[in-house]
Order: structure tokens, then C-alpha cells, then sequence
């Protein structure tokens, strides 16, 4: 087991991993699901804050209580599933609880070979989510989520064939795919989250360049946008894109036209101090941007006023 830096440990392998949490050896050394029922991992076993070079996919039957999503608190005391992607950091120092029941399937990227589902995989937007944008999910979903996974506990502790791969991939194939269709209802019944999103994203937007924030600071990013929303960027952009159909940097370019069409139209500030105004580091850019979009040069378009 390997320290990087003074704030999480990195584990080089399935093994390390699972041994560290006082955990059973896997039967397979690079996928490992972990009835966390029968083996539960307690907070003074974990190394709190790490890295693992694996996906890990989390099946807990209780989230805890008040979920925050973007402005807003839910109460949601059902389980759900969190995902995380090969070096992402996973905990924190502070955790203290002892995990609840549940299911851990741990997926070491080389177990994918060369099957496309490797590739595929890293598509799926929900394993850059955070813990509080959790998959919430009905008893139906519920239901459907476990059923999949016993069928992986039974491949796993069968005896090894010719197909065991193949039905195994299959069944996580199934398991990211009915996730994404959850999450994609989850967004849609979230509608009060969601109107409050849009509205936030307008002012936080507005007061950043009303405030000219953008002249220190150039341009606003999708990561400034996730911070003021208290979502990840990943959570942001899929959001935004099943309530309007853009995701965040579209919606910030969005709002730079808006606002370069506003001060050309009725200021007499010249091109390339707009563009410095707008957090353009060279106006060459900002013409080009600005043409993209509309079809027209800043000039041509400033012209059409007057």
C-alpha cells in the first residue's frame, strides 16, 4: 500500500484493496463483488480517503437521511448506487460511519480485455458524480439492481467455463445501462431542483460578468459553474442536458453571446475591449467565437444597429 501525498493512499491492486479493508481474498484477481451484508467494512478499517486503479460500483440499502441537490435537501432515506472511476479519490478523512448493508462489485479495467464494453464504458458520466448525486432508487429499480447483482455473485462463486466472462460482462453491461435510464429519471423527477437549477445558473452567470469578474478571471468554466451549484461538472452538464438539451459550457456560451450582443448593440466600447470585458484573452478569438456562433463578425453585427 502506497501514500500519495499526506492525504490518501493508492492501492495497486484488487488484493491490496480488499485486504486493506478486512476483506476476503477475491476469487478472481480482477473482479471482486462484496456482499457487504455478510462482510461489512467498519470505518476504523478503512484507509477513509484513497485511490484505487479500479471502477468500483456501490449498491447501499441507506443513504442517510437529507440529500442536498443543488439548493435544495430531499429527504431520502431508501438506498441507491455510487460509482467511481479508476484514481479518483474516494472518501474522506473525516468519515466516521461504518458502511451499511449492501452490495461492492470492484472491476479492475484489464478484466474487460478486449471486449467493447472496456471502450464503452468510460461514456458513462455517472462514474465522475459525486456521493451526494448518488443514484436514488425506487423498489422496483431496487429490485431490478439486486437481481443483477445476485447473478453476478452466482457466476462469480461458480465454477470458472468458457462463458463465464462472457455472462459476466453481460450482466454489468445490463447493471451501467439500466443505471443510466434511472438517472435519466432521476433528473426528470427532480423538477424542483430543476427549475431552481436553471434559475441559479442565470444569476450566478449574471453576477459574474455584472460584477466583471470575468476581466481577472477570463472566461467562466463549467468547474466555477459546478462549485456555485454544489454539483459535480459531470452532474451539471447531464442535468442541464435532459432539462434544455445543452450541457454547461453550451450554456455558458450561451450567456457570452447574450452578452457580447448586449454591449455591442448599445455600448460604443470597440471590439476588443468587449472581448477583454467578456474574459476574451485576445479579441482575434472572441471575433472568431462570436462568428461561429451567430454568422456574423462582432463589426458586422454592431453595424447592424446603426
Amino acid at each position: 500500500m502506497k501514500k500519495q501525498g499526506n492525504t490518501h493512499h493508492k492501492f495497486e491492486s484488487l488484493s491490496e484493496a480488499l485486504q486493506a479493508f478486512g476483506l476476503p481474498k477475491p476469487l478472481h484477481p480482477l473482479i471482486s463483488l462484496i456482499d457487504n451484508t455478510v462482510h461489512p467494512i467498519a470505518a476504523n478499517r478503512s484507509p477513509h480517503s484513497h485511490v484505487m486503479n479500479i471502477y468500483k460500483i456501490s449498491y447501499r440499502t441507506k443513504l442517510g437521511g437529507k440529500l442536498k441537490y443543488g439548493q435544495g435537501y430531499y429527504d431520502f432515506d431508501e438506498g441507491g448506487l455510487m460509482f467511481a472511476s479508476p484514481n479518483q479519490i474516494i472518501g474522506s478523512n473525516n468519515d466516521t460511519a461504518e458502511c451499511s448493508a449492501g452490495y461492492t462489485l470492484l472491476i479492475h479495467p484489464d478484466f474487460f480485455g478486449n471486449y467493447p464494453l472496456g471502450r464503452k464504458i468510460k461514456q458513462y458520466g455517472f462514474f465522475s458524480y459525486s456521493a451526494n448525486e448518488a443514484l436514488h432508487l425506487s423498489d422496483k429499480e431496487k429490485a431490478t439492481i439486486i437481481s443483477i447483482f445476485k447473478i453476478l455473485e452466482e457466476e462469480l462463486n461458480s465454477r470458472i467455463d468458457d462463458f463465464s466472462q462472457d455472462v459476466i460482462i453481460s450482466q454489468i453491461e445490463l447493471l451501467l445501462n439500466y443505471s443510466n435510464r434511472f438517472y435519466k429519471r432521476q433528473f426528470i423527477t427532480r423538477k424542483a431542483v430543476s427549475n431552481d437549477l436553471l434559475q441559479k445558473l442565470e444569476e450566478v452567470l449574471d453576477e459574474y460578468f455584472t460584477s466583471e469578474r470575468s476581466l481577472s478571471k477570463g472566461i467562466p468554466t463549467v468547474q466555477f459553474l459546478s462549485e456555485n451549484l454544489n454539483m459535480s461538472p459531470s452532474y451539471l452538464s447531464d442535468m442541464l442536458r435532459s432539462l434544455t438539451g445543452q450541457n454547461a459550457q453550451q450554456h455558458i456560451h450561451l450567456k457570452l453571446i447574450e452578452k457580447a450582443k448586449e454591449k455591442l448593440s448599445v455600448t460604443s466600447s470597440s471590439v476588443s475591449e468587449i472581448a477583454y470585458e467578456l474574459g476574451f484573452e485576445h479579441p482575434q478569438s472572441f471575433s472568431k467565437f462570436f462568428k461561429t456562433k451567430t454568422k456574423l463578425s462582432p463589426l458586422e453585427f454592431s453595424r447592424s444597429f446603426n
